[in-house]
C-alpha cells in the first residue's frame, strides 16, 4: 500500500492544469481551502465535489490512478467519519439497536466532513502531481517576497518546505521496502497482540531513520558541491510568467466561492 501513496510526487504532462503558473496554483490551493468552509449544505458539498471533479480531469491524471493513491489515507477519513456517526447526539434518531445509536445530524456531519476532508486531499495531491518541485521552490518564493523587508529568509523556507513536500513518497517508499525486508525474515506487524505489534515496528524505525539522514546529508552534500549558498544572489533558468489561463483559473475560484457564498445555509 505503501508505493502507492502519490502525495508529494510529480507526474509530468502537458494538460492545462500542468501549464498554469505555480503562483497561481499555489494561490489557488490555499484560498480553495478557506472557500470549502463556507459549504454547510448537500448543495454546496455537491458544488464542490463537481468542481474538484473538474480539476482533475483538466489535470488528466487517471481517477484510478489518484484515487488507487489516497488508498493510505482512507482510514482518516472512515475514522473521521465513524467519529461523527456515534459521538454526535443530535437531530433524529436514525438507529437504535442495543448500544447503538446513530443520530441524523451525526450521519450528516460524519459525511459532510469526510467529503471535505477527501476534496482538500485530491486538491492537494493534484498540486504536487501536476507541479515540479523547482516550480514550487520558486512559486512559494515569487508569494513570500514582501515578506523579505522583514528579512525572513524566504528562498531557504520556500526550499525547505519544497524538500520536506518531496520526502514523503521518498519516506513511504523506504518504508515499503523496509517492511517487505521485514516479511521475507519472518516478521509481520499486522498479527498478534498491540504489544507484539509495537514491538515489530520497532526493527522498522530504527532503519528508517538511518536512511532518512543518510538521504539528507546526500542531499547536503550534492547541494554543497554543485555550490549552493542559499538565494542571496542566485538567478532562475526558467522565469515565471503569468498568462491568461492563470487569471481564468482564479477567476473560476472566485465564482466558486460567491456560489458557495449564495448557497450555503
Amino acid at each position: 500500500m505503501l508505493e502507492k501513496m502519490i502525495f508529494g510526487r510529480y507526474i509530468p504532462g502537458n494538460s492545462f492544469v500542468h501549464k498554469l503558473d505555480p503562483r497561481s496554483k499555489l494561490s489557488f490551493v490555499f484560498l480553495f481551502i478557506i472557500g470549502v468552509f463556507l459549504a454547510n449544505n448537500t448543495v454546496t458539498y455537491a458544488v464542490l465535489l463537481g468542481f474538484t471533479l473538474l480539476v482533475i480531469l483538466s489535470s488528466r491524471i487517471r481517477l484510478y490512478f489518484l484515487f488507487n493513491g489516497l488508498k493510505p489515507i482512507l482510514f482518516l477519513i472512515i475514522f473521521t467519519l465513524l467519529m461523527h456517526i456515534f459521538f454526535t447526539k443530535e437531530g433524529a434518531l436514525l438507529v437504535d439497536w442495543k448500544f447503538i445509536k446513530i443520530y441524523e445530524e451525526g450521519l450528516r456531519q460524519g459525511i459532510f466532513i469526510s467529503i471535505r476532508f477527501l476534496v482538500l486531499v485530491l486538491l492537494t495531491s493534484i498540486l504536487t502531481l501536476t507541479t515540479s518541485p523547482i516550480s514550487i521552490t520558486d512559486g512559494m518564493e515569487d508569494l513570500l517576497g514582501p515578506f523579505k523587508r522583514i528579512k525572513l529568509p524566504v528562498h531557504e523556507l520556500a526550499l525547505m518546505m519544497s524538500i520536506s513536500l518531496r520526502f514523503i513518497p521518498t519516506l513511504m517508499d523506504e518504508t515499503d521496502k523496509i517492511l517487505k525486508a521485514q516479511l521475507a525474515r519472518g516478521s509481520d506487524i499486522s498479527t498478534g497482540s498491540i504489544k507484539q505489534r509495537i514491538r515489530a515496528v520497532i526493527p522498522l524505525l530504527v532503519p528508517l531513520f538511518v536512511s532518512a539522514f543518510k538521504r539528507a546529508e546526500d542531499l547536503a552534500v550534492a547541494m554543497e558541491v554543485r555550490g549552493y549558498r542559499g538565494g542571496e544572489g542566485r538567478t532562475r533558468y526558467r522565469q515565471l510568467k503569468w498568462h491568461w489561463r492563470d487569471t481564468t483559473i482564479m477567476v473560476l475560484l472566485a465564482v466558486l466561492v460567491v456560489v458557495l457564498f449564495l448557497l450555503r445555509a
